[in-house]
């Protein structure tokens, strides 16, 4: 069965985009097929989100990841936003959904856990709608 196409898609690619990639590659990979992009290319990710994801989940983002423009990835079924509001690049697809998902860069570690606890939640909730034929 050929996995579904998601983008978890924000401004400059660093963070919340690259944290729901990782967390959709640990669990939904057997359904997904996860990228993320931007519109803005940034030379480095975000330490923080690299350091908690490694802490948290021994995920390293910064050897399997790297920041992506929106036209460096295939087309896609799904795009999700993070919470870009205006700014937020526009990608094709057959669904698309918004996570309004404050940029936790330079805040608290606890913000940033928060942050990361709210888009595991989110990609899980994500696949199982999928699988329940919710989403197509």
């Amino acid at each position: 069965m050929e996995k579904v196409k998601v983008a978890y898609i924000c401004v400059h690619n660093s963070c919340r985009s690259q944290i729901a990639e990782a967390l959709s590659k640990k669990y939904a990979g057997d359904v997904f097929e996860s990228y993320s992009a931007g519109n803005i290319e940034n030379d480095n990710l975000n330490p923080d989100a690299l350091r908690l994801m490694k802490d948290i989940y021994d995920i390293d983002m910064a050897k399997d990841q790297y920041s992506k423009l929106i036209d460096d990835i295939p087309e896609v079924d799904i795009v999700i936003t993070m919470g870009c509001n205006v700014s937020c690049p526009h990608i094709k697809s057959k669904y698309k959904e918004d996570w309004g998902l404050e940029d936790p860069t330079g805040k608290s570690d606890d913000f940033f856990k928060e942050t990361i606890s709210e888009i595991e939640r989110k990609v899980i909730n994500l696949r199982q709608r999928y699988l329940e034929d919710e989403i197509s």
